[in-house]
């Protein structure tokens, strides 16, 4: 996600701290190389230069709380003042005991049809009662492309393919679902342009109709900086409540769409991260910026963990940080891994492991190898799986016969799990960042 922006931040990051001294010319390089990491993420001028000053100007004259080196205290002021440009955190609580009526607006081609399939799963999960309506009577197959997404993940859709009037589908569609007891009805318009005068009365008469709670604008995170002037042209027509950034899974310019949308006040509430229908991810500026810089965000970690209900076993927890892992214990673990989706994605989000930058093709060649890992553990007997130790070249050579694979394949398998042993056991203690980057110094040696 926005690798650039990260890329750019870590790297002025750790220039500074690889530096011997911090004086007035440090500092002045440091704001620099934060100008230079904004500009090239296509973040407003404007907002570049107000937020390299802020960092200069705080780093110069502000002394350091007691105990913090000076080092740690310009990041600190790095990731406060970019936090600050990214908006207060955007919340979506809506009451149960009345229906809540949200309207989607958005240009063509952003990304808004596959939103309302996300932001509806979203909803689902929180045992909402959701529906949708396809009132985009504009763009040839748009009902039945939300159809055939929502039908996916089992929420109704109201449409009227003989309707050519929006405003009327949007009235009949709010209608049905009234009848049906539903407390969130999600209310889905044509793609537009704000010269596209047409269509933007179109999306007022829609409003009128159905006088949403919230509008919830979809902006493109690939167009940068030009989202600032769609934002405010959308605004004019359908006052925007909050904004859902799309398609920031490598989007380069991804840095400026987050900075131009919080700057025209509106609240960005939900990130899109990747093409699955759960790839919908709530927005905390702290928590998005801290992942930025390399600071991890265990909590968007535990919350994705707590959505799939990987709780695990109490006794299991407390065996396998003592280090007695058992391929048991791993298998679940590549369980969990495969329902919480990219690898990349779960390192990223952990301290330690997010500072490595381990590389991309290092991660893929895991997450390959993964699917192998569970049919070899599964050939494995019950003695074997708890003591993986008594593995001599005999059992090997059984266990990849009875997988399908090679015998380097299960050796390749045996040195993830003590990897993972080892791992878990030093997480006790002051060893555990030492480890880290120690593995990470071996991953890019490889």
């Amino acid at each position: 996600m926005l690798d650039n922006l990260k890329q750019g931040f870590q790297g002025a990051i750790k220039k500074l701290l690889g530096s011997s001294t911090v004086d007035e010319r440090e500092i002045k390089e440091f704001a620099h190389d934060i100008q230079r990491t904004l500009l090239g993420a296509d973040v407003k001028v404007q907002i570049v230069l107000e937020v390299s000053q802020r960092i200069e100007k705080r780093a110069l004259e502000e002394k350091p709380p007691p105990g913090l080196p000076r080092k740690d205290h310009i990041v600190k002021i790095l990731y406060e003042e970019f936090s600050r440009i990214m908006g207060e955190e955007g919340k979506l609580d809506l009451p149960t005991n009345r229906t809540n009526t949200i309207l989607m607006i958005g240009i063509q081609g952003s990304g808004k049809t596959t939103t309302i399939g996300k932001l509806a799963r979203t909803l689902s999960k929180r045992n909402y009662r959701v529906g949708v309506v396809a009132a985009d009577t504009f763009r040839p197959g748009a009902i039945t492309q939300l159809r055939t997404i929502c039908d996916s993940i089992q929420i109704p859709v109201y449409g009227d393919e003989k309707e050519k009037d929006a405003a009327k589908v949007a009235k009949r569609g709010m209608e049905y679902f009234q009848s049906q007891s539903a407390n969130v009805i999600i209310v889905d318009t044509a793609g537009r342009h704000k010269e596209e005068t047409g269509l933007i009365d179109e999306m007022k008469q829609i409003s009128k109709a159905v006088s949403p709670d919230l509008v919830f604008l979809v902006i493109d995170g690939t167009i940068g900086q030009a989202a600032y002037g769609q934002a405010q042209a959308f605004h004019k027509a359908v006052p925007v409540g909050g904004i859902i950034v799309t398609k920031l899974d490598g989007a380069a310019k991804g840095g400026g769409a987050l900075a131009a949308t919080a700057a025209t006040g509106a609240r960005i509430f939900f990130i899109g991260t990747g093409e699955r229908v759960d790839d919908l991810e709530q927005f905390s500026p702290t928590r998005f910026v801290g992942r930025l810089l390399g600071m991890g965000d265990l909590q968007s970690l535990l919350d994705r963990a707590r959505e799939l209900e990987l709780v695990a076993d109490e006794k299991q927890v407390k065996r396998m940080m003592s280090g007695k892992l058992t391929m048991n214990d791993f298998l679940v673990q590549i369980e969990s891994v495969k329902k919480m989706g990219s690898l990349r994605k779960i390192v990223e989000s952990i301290p330690g492991f997010s500072q490595m930058n381990l590389p991309s093709q290092n991660l893929e060649e895991i997450e390959g190898k993964m699917k192998y890992w569970r049919a070899m553990i599964q050939s494995m007997t019950e003695e074997e799986r708890n003591d993986p130790d008594i593995l001599n070249s005999q059992r090997i050579k059984r266990i990849a016969k009875g997988s399908g694979v090679l015998e380097r394949d299960v050796k390749d398998l045996l040195k993830r799990y003590n990897q993972a042993k080892t791992v878990m056991k030093a997480s006790k203690g002051r060893q555990f960042r030492a480890l880290m980057r120690q593995m990470g110094n071996q991953q890019q040696q490889q």
